[in-house]
Formats: C-alpha cells, structure tokens, sequence
C-alpha cells in the first residue's frame, strides 16, 4: 500500500500542484488507518471464532501427553497428543430402573462384582462395587486399548531380551531380536493373556515399559477411573495395580466398541502367520465363557495372581439385550457369571 502512494505522490509533485500533494497526503493517511481498522476487525474476528470453536464441543474426548515418551516404532510418536477415548459420564455406577434390577444370592465367595447394561452402563447388581482390589492380567484391557490407539496391525514389533525373560502367562514362541507382526501379539496379549506379548507392545509403543505404565496412569486419569492405577504393563505385580468394578466395565466397554479389539476378545481361538517353525501361531482364549461355549459370548478378559484371586470381565448378547459382568476375587467365575447373566436377560425378557 505505501508503495502505490508513494507512486501517487510522485505523479502529484510532478503535475506541480501544491493542492493535489496535500490531497494525496490525506488519501495516504486514510487508507492507512482504515487498512489498520481493517486488520484489527479480522484479528478480532478470527479470535472469537476460535473462542468459539473451543466452546462448541460435544462428548469429551480424552487426550494425554507424556513427556519425554518416545516410540521405538509404528505409527508416529507415542507421546503425542491425540483423542483416544469418550468416556460416558456415571457408567457403571448409574443404576438401573427398579424394574430391570435383579437380585441375585451367590452362594460362593465374591469380594466384588457387577452386572451391567454394556450400552448404557446402567447397574443391574451390584456387590460391594467401590471396593479396590487387585486385578492382575484385567490390567491387559487398558494395555491393549493404548496399543490400538498408537499403532497399526501392519507395524512390526521387535522382541526384545524383556520380552522373552518374562514371568507368568505367556505366548512363549517369541523370536528374540527379531521383528513380527503387530497383530498376533494382540492376540497373544488378550487370549493366552500373554505377559511377554505385553512387554514387546509396550516397548513397541513407548519404547520402555515405565513409559508405557505412565501412559496407562494418564489415560486412567483422564478417563475419571478414580479407583485405578497400573504399576505394570501386564497385571503381573499386585502392588499398586488396582481398580473397581466400575472402573473395569468402562474398559471393558471402551475395549468392546474397537472393533479390533472386540474381534480379538470374542474369539475361543487364532491361528495367525508368524516367524517361527511353521509359520503359524495357535492361540487359545482363557475366557471361561467362551471354552465352553456359553450362548452370546463376546469377550473380554480374565485374570489371576495369589493376591487377586479369579477375575473375570465378561460381556453376553442375547437378543436386543446386551449384559455384562465383573467378577472380582472369585471362588467360581462360571457359576457365578452364568447366574447373574441368566438373571439379568430374564428380567428383560431376553431369550
């Protein structure tokens, strides 16, 4: 603009005229101030739309940032910021309408559980829900939920020494310092319950497991588990690993609407291609429900230690009806699963 004046001005000192100077001198100054005029009115404009924009939202999505994490492979850095979950609000605490709650007397010993409307959440029965207990290889559920959101099933993962000197559940066929495919560590991770498929996924997405484990404490944190908290990948440490049944059935839930994930849990068995003799790993799913075929099963974890006890998240459909249950410290999670599931589809009419 001060270019194209200055040009103005120049054609006027060369005509001579003293009047037409004076004249273009204004003009310069009055486009100069409404062009600032012009400029602050966009300024301001963009800021309230931001204003704006940052307002307008609708179901909270969780994010968190871990500093200094860092990813030894696969899709882009594990502490970047990025939408993971939307949590509902009071799900698994919100009871259900008196008509649709059902009680139920189990004969055998239980520290805590829950039966739940998976879609809404609401609480069919309930047992000492708020109790915080230790939950061993349930821990999986959140490991496997912060894999998917930070990786792809086509990455390849290396097995690192950790992987292989691991202790409890495992897949046991892992090639060491070699890289394999993503996937059937997923499934290693949630059927076998593998604790050294955990410690290659972990590594894999935070390039530590301490990295891994704080990533799992900000995801719970932000997800508002208010009884939770990790102190392993893989549930193998009792210390400082715990949570609630309501805690567990938002994670079981969040597991079941990935549809990766909800695939994997649902299946009794896998047999996946994977670089070892014979090119292929045969994997076998805990769940209780599932091995003997319970109608309706569709995940999602078990798991055990001296100090936990049997645990058992378990999700059933039958008809519309969509139930599920946490078993914690069990003396019989089949009998005791089959009983709340058979109580709760007969109050709402499910066949």
């Amino acid at each position: 603009m001060s270019e194209r004046l200055n040009l103005l001005q120049g054609e006027t000192t060369r005509r001579g005229s003293r009047r037409q100077i004076d004249h273009s001198g204004g003009t310069a100054r009055g486009l100069r101030r409404a062009g600032f005029i012009l400029l602050g009115i966009v300024a301001m404009g963009g800021a309230l739309l931001g204003f704006m924009a940052a307002r307008a939202v609708g179901p909270i999505a969780v994010s968190f940032r871990i500093p200094g994490a860092a990813k030894s492979g696969g899709a882009g850095p594990a502490g970047a910021a990025q939408p993971l979950f939307a949590a509902p609000n009071q799900y698994g605490t919100r009871l259900a309408p008196a008509s649709e709650r059902v009680s139920v007397q189990l004969k055998l010993g239980l520290r805590s559980g829950l039966l739940f409307d998976v879609r809404s959440g609401e609480v069919l029965w309930e047992l000492h829900p708020q109790r915080v207990l230790p939950i061993a290889s349930l821990t999986k559920m959140m490991t496997a939920l912060i894999v998917a959101a930070h990786s792809r099933p086509t990455d390849r993962v290396l097995i690192t020494p950790a992987a292989v000197h691991f202790s409890g559940s495992g897949v046991g066929l892992l090639p060491v310092h070699k890289r394999v495919p993503l996937l059937p560590l997923l499934y290693g991770l949630l059927l076998p319950s593998g604790n050294d498929a955990a410690i290659a996924l972990a590594q894999h997405v935070a390039g530590t497991q301490q990295r891994f484990v704080a990533m799992m404490n900000a995801q719970a944190e932000a997800l508002g588990l208010r009884c939770t908290q990790f102190a392993s990948v893989s549930g193998i440490i009792d210390q400082g690993n715990h949570s609630c049944a309501p805690d567990l059935a938002l994670m079981a839930r969040l597991v079941l609407q990935q549809p990766l994930l909800a695939r994997i849990v649902a299946s009794r068995s896998a047999i996946l291609p994977f670089p070892i003799k014979g090119g292929k790993l045969y994997l076998y799913n805990n769940n209780p429900l599932l091995v003997m075929g319970y109608p309706g099963t569709d995940g999602v974890k078990t798991g055990y230690t001296g100090a936990s006890g049997p645990c058992l998240v378990a999700a059933v459909r039958r008809g519309r009806a969509w139930l599920g249950v946490v078993l914690l410290h069990s003396a019989d999670t089949i009998d005791q699963a089959e009983k709340l599931f058979a109580a709760g589809f007969a109050k709402l009419g499910a066949r």
